[in-house]
């Protein structure tokens, strides 16, 4: 039986079990950061590799594993598979996520910061 409270329903058993399955996904450093770059605009497997670091197989393992689970989708592009979110609500949560955390890590680093600037 679902509560609704604050005028939220509870989503069935299995819409949460499907949605921590996807941020256990998300819970890889490197999925993450591919998510974050695909977040910006489509790319293949090549530039996915120098941008997040790591090896060409284990990036598209990783690749592998967010198609699977449709958070990525992947298109031809002559010999190349070309990789980019069709969702545009997975793109807002990544964005959001990644972009909420580098706030705050930039603002406990600001009055360190401030002090190094000032010097001894």
């Amino acid at each position: 039986m679902a509560a609704d409270v604050g005028g939220f329903e509870d989503p069935p058993a299995g819409v949460l079990a499907e949605a921590a399955a996807a941020f256990g996904l998300l819970a890889s450093s490197a999925r993450l950061h591919i998510m974050w770059v695909l977040a910006q605009g489509e790319s293949d497997v090549t530039h996915l590799t120098d941008r997040v670091g790591g090896s060409l197989p284990a990036v598209s393992q990783h690749l592998t594993k967010l198609k699977l689970a449709g958070l990525v989708r992947a298109r031809r592009d002559g010999r190349r598979q070309v990789y980019y979110v069709d969702d545009p609500d997975v793109v807002t949560v990544v964005r959001l996520m990644v972009g909420q955390l580098a706030a705050r890590a930039e603002e406990a680093s600001a009055p360190v910061r401030r002090l190094r600037e000032i010097g001894p």
